[in-house]
């Protein structure tokens, strides 16, 4: 059961129209964010933080940016995010052949050189303590340039906050999320746990 449940989409009238952003990667709007309305000021600086962070400024694509949120959230443990970032991915174009390989990326070739630089650091990045050595660093520098990983560590940083926020919160899982996980994660052991 969630500590805190979520409010109606409809409950603050001026976060309404914000809080549809998340329709689009989604197809609903989070329960997560539908907690946050409780204050409206975390609900508004997430969803614009959301919204930059997704946006894509240099060669790293929506998918990817899934991707590398998906990776996080699995090395931080939270199945909440997981479900949201497969599903998303998938809303973006991530191919079943990628999405079946995602853990096994080193050797797919589905993957490519940059990108395995980019899931490495994500990896190293979500752990705790933080596992990012300057060999992860190098590679990711060798295929991305500043920008662009700014970009990827934003991403990684946004889910930190999540897996975080769903966790402690035992956020409810939405049924496309559950569905998205069950179909894609399922094989690999996911469930919803306390967020079902």
């Amino acid at each position: 059961m969630a500590l805190i449940p979520p409010l109606p989409e409809d409950h603050d009238p001026g976060l309404l129209d914000l809080i549809q952003f998340f329709r689009g990667p989604l197809g609903t709007v989070p329960n997560s964010v539908l907690t946050m309305q409780r204050r409206p000021a975390i609900a508004r600086a997430f969803t614009e933080l959301n919204k930059a962070v997704m946006a894509n400024g240099g060669r790293v694509t929506a998918e990817q940016k899934r991707l590398i949120g998906y990776l996080a959230s699995h090395t931080a443990g939270c199945r909440y995010c997981e479900a949201h970032t497969i599903l998303a991915a998938e809303r973006f174009g991530a191919t079943p052949e990628r999405l079946a390989d995602i853990w096994s990326y080193r050797t797919s070739p589905h993957f490519t050189a940059a990108e395995c630089a980019a899931f490495d650091f994500a990896i190293a990045a979500a752990s705790v303590p933080n596992a990012v050595t300057p060999e992860i660093a190098a590679a990711l520098k060798a295929h991305w340039d500043d920008g662009e990983i700014v970009e990827i560590l934003g991403v990684i940083a946004l889910f930190g906050f999540l897996n975080r926020w769903n966790d402690s919160m035992a956020t409810t899982l939405e049924p496309i999320g559950i569905e998205a996980a069950e179909r894609r994660l399922s094989a690999a052991g996911w469930s919803a746990g306390k967020h079902g």
